[in-house]
């Protein structure tokens, strides 16, 4: 999702399973058991489901960072 552009980023729908709702939020995260320092996997979320996405991550453990869903510099 990191390289989304604009229309990327306006169908974007939110992860959390069974939900169709637009997402607003980016949830970037890393299992650091398995995924190097470097290496983050981004779920996107819509504001009813960010918080529970973002609970479920940090119940394991996981860094987490939520922040805006919004187009990259570079696909402006």
């Amino acid at each position: 999702m990191s390289d989304a552009g604009p229309d990327q980023v306006a169908d974007a729908v939110c992860s959390r399973a069974g939900c169709r709702a637009t997402a607003r939020w980016r949830i970037d995260w890393r299992n650091p058991r398995i995924h190097t320092e470097g290496h983050r996997k981004t779920w996107v979320a819509c504001d009813e489901h960010v918080g529970y996405l973002r609970e479920f991550l940090a119940a394991r453990d996981f860094p987490v960072a939520v922040a805006p869903l919004a187009p990259t510099e570079a696909a402006r």
